[in-house]
């Protein structure tokens, strides 16, 4: 038998050299079912380390490389950066975006007030980016925000109202169109948020900074003020300079499913009840009307939405024994002529109160007409790639989606009502402040 003769490492590499050949990164579908090839991989760029960051950063470090991690308190980051010991870290995002030109895609998981321009950046910059909710802070900004994206139209955007490619709500959408629960001309959403300080004055208390914060770039576009461990690293949510309180934090989830399955749109008027008002923060909680026309087939709709754990009048079908709300952190209550349903947060488990309709719906499910996807995450990389569309883009649908949700921190802050054109979401009413729409950022930020 004969003996294979064995080639040096030094003799294939000039064998190859001399036929004229190179190496290439061999294919995903050569390599076989499941592996990722390097070339497929994104270099991911992180606005935010910390807080909501990690899960987002998370929900993507399987299938890519995490290339760059920013944010200007390295302890609040250093989880992150304890995961992803390889990524780059900087506190300032500008100069990751400036420096870094390998950065194919940007998550935006950074307090609302610099959503906006840590996205307009990054978009300018050619990335894919992928914003949490709320989109923006103000609807001047979401509207800078939706131009930039559709002048983009090769680059994936995604908000993260990570329910919005959950099951749940095509479920929902697909037991409403198919007439389970009748028409429905009412909507209720509760949550039990704010679950941090808010109905509260300015801090008075002096504070030094900590050393691993760089407060002045934790403020970014915000007006000047001293630091205070009342804004950061989480309470930011129920300070106006910084977030949009429970309506603004809770609402792109809550009531997404209705606003897709009832293609709402701008609402025509907001009524806004509150408890007591404070200059510089969100009240301890609200409740807001939202008035939406008929619209092609559809008849008017009302949306009610509740926070500070109001909840919604217990349906008749719910006997006094059993809890109301099933669950109190938040979900939605769907009035229709024919029956109800209700659902969770992101628009999970939706239920028909009618017992006996819910049996026959678990018998003989509805068909499905709307395609099922992994996550969000999943969505948006596969878009990036070139494969589909993401569900929740900045100009296609978020962005008209958090515009309608600010609408109603706009009746809460002026404490009652405010009239809408239905065509284009711009307010009609007198006397709001043009900063609360469009806000002016510090030297050094721009939109």
């Amino acid at each position: 038998m004969s003996k294979r003769k064995g080639i040096s490492r030094r003799r294939f590499v000039g064998d190859v050299t001399t036929a004229g050949l190179s190496f290439t990164i061999v294919p995903r579908h050569v390599l076989g079912r499941g592996y990722l090839a390097p070339s497929d991989k994104l270099n991911v760029g992180c606005v935010g380390g910390g807080g909501r960051a990690k899960d987002d950063i998370a929900g993507v470090a399987p299938t890519e490389n995490i290339y760059a991690i920013t944010d200007p308190d390295w302890d609040n980051a250093a989880e992150s950066f304890g995961k992803f010991p390889q990524a780059k870290r900087y506190k300032d995002y500008r100069e990751m975006l400036d420096k870094e030109k390998s950065i194919d895609a940007v998550i935006v998981a950074c307090p609302d007030h610099s959503h906006t321009p840590a996205a307009l950046l990054a978009l300018r910059a050619g990335k894919h980016v992928y914003c949490e909710k709320p989109l923006c802070r103000t609807m001047g900004e979401v509207r800078a925000l939706m131009k930039a994206a559709a002048e983009r139209p090769r680059l994936a955007t995604q908000m993260g109202n990570q329910g919005h490619a959950g099951d749940g709500i095509r479920t929902i959408r697909e037991w409403v169109e198919a007439g389970l629960i009748g028409t429905v001309r009412e909507v209720h959403f509760w949550t039990n948020r704010p679950i941090w300080p808010q109905a509260i004055d300015r801090p008075l208390q002096e504070y030094y900074v900590p050393s691993t914060l760089d407060w002045n770039l934790w403020l970014g576009p915000a007006p000047e003020r001293p630091y205070h461990p009342s804004y950061e690293p989480f309470n930011w949510r129920g300070w106006w300079d910084f977030g949009t309180g429970a309506l603004g934090d809770m609402a792109c989830h809550i009531m997404d499913a209705a606003y897709w399955t009832l293609d709402l749109g701008y609402p025509t008027r907001v009524i806004a009840e509150t408890t007591e008002q404070f200059k510089e923060t969100a009240p301890k909680s609200s409740r807001i009307e939202y008035h939406f026309a008929a619209k092609g087939a559809r008849p008017a709709v009302t949306c009610v939405w509740r926070d500070g754990s109001l909840y919604p009048p217990r349906p008749a079908e719910v006997a006094a024994g059993l809890p109301w709300p099933p669950s109190d952190d938040g979900g939605s209550y769907w009035i229709g002529d024919k029956g109800k349903l209700i659902a969770g947060t992101y628009g999970g488990n939706p239920q028909l109160l009618d017992p006996q309709a819910m049996a026959e719906v678990t018998a003989h499910p509805v068909a499905q007409k709307y395609p099922r996807v992994a996550s969000v995450y999943a969505e948006w990389l596969n878009a990036a790639k070139g494969n589909g569309k993401t569900g929740s883009s900045f100009d296609g649908y978020a962005g008209p989606l958090t515009s309608m949700v600010l609408l109603g921190d706009l009746a809460v802050r002026m404490a009652g009502a405010i009239d809408v054109n239905p065509a284009t979401g711009d307010v009609t009413t007198s006397g709001i402040p043009a900063d609360w729409v469009t806000p002016s950022y510090r030297a050094g930020w721009s939109m």
